[in-house]
């Protein structure tokens, strides 16, 4: 493997990603609702990582809200930005079912919140913008068999990872090759040290306190 390049296509990155605050352009006054309600994210499609020409893929990648303020809307009038996006704390993204194109390499990816809260931005505007912020080392890709190589996104400080949000039942974010620094270590094959990484995801984001309704992005 060369150089490292990370992408996810769905909802990740559980790099995320997943796969981390949106850094929205635009200024706009922007409003997260329903206030008060949790939200799960799930991906749509499949998250792929690629390390120079090796391709990672996982299947399964979701955050869920389990207590406290992660995954959950702020209660007005704290969901409400006169100037700028709103930002929700969220639990890390989870990847399963994860596969390389290299016969006999196997791959897991992990995330953590261990230096840092792993955070959701959204931000009013057109189009409507979102994305999250992956905290320092917050995902973590394991390769092993004929190359075992450890790939930590986001080594030195938080990266935001930023998308497009699209208001819908559900709503829905899409980040297409975010840029995000890593570094590598291991052996043989591996291409150690720091490299150039990109993610992309796309998540549903789902209303859990009630289902009827629908996380929104509005002014």
């Amino acid at each position: 493997m060369s150089k490292l390049l990370v992408s996810a296509t769905g909802l990740a990155a559980a790099t995320a990603l997943t796969f981390g605050a949106a850094g929205p352009q635009a200024a706009a006054s922007t409003t997260l609702l329903p206030a008060g309600h949790s939200f799960s994210a799930q991906l749509t499609g499949k998250a792929t990582f690629v390390a120079g020409s090796t391709t990672m893929t996982c299947t399964v990648s979701s955050s869920v809200p389990t207590s406290g303020a992660n995954n959950k809307v702020p209660a007005a009038p704290a969901n409400h930005n006169a100037a700028g996006p709103v930002t929700v704390p969220v639990n890390p993204p989870t990847f399963s079912g994860c596969t390389t194109s290299i016969a006999g390499v196997s791959v897991t990816v992990t995330s953590n919140a261990t230096n840092g809260a792993w955070t959701l931005s959204t931000q009013n505007g057109a189009p409507v913008t979102g994305g999250f912020t992956i905290p320092k080392g917050g995902v973590v890709l394991k390769t092993s068999g004929f190359a075992s190589c450890t790939i930590t996104a986001s080594p030195t400080g938080p990266t935001a990872v930023n998308g497009t949000w699209t208001n819908g039942a559900p709503s829905t974010l899409a980040i297409a090759n975010a840029p995000v620094p890593a570094t590598v270590t291991g052996g043989f094959l591996c291409p150690t040290g720091n490299q150039s990484a990109t993610f992309s995801a796309t998540y549903r984001i789902t209303d859990t306190t009630d289902p009827s309704q629908h996380i929104t992005v509005t002014s």
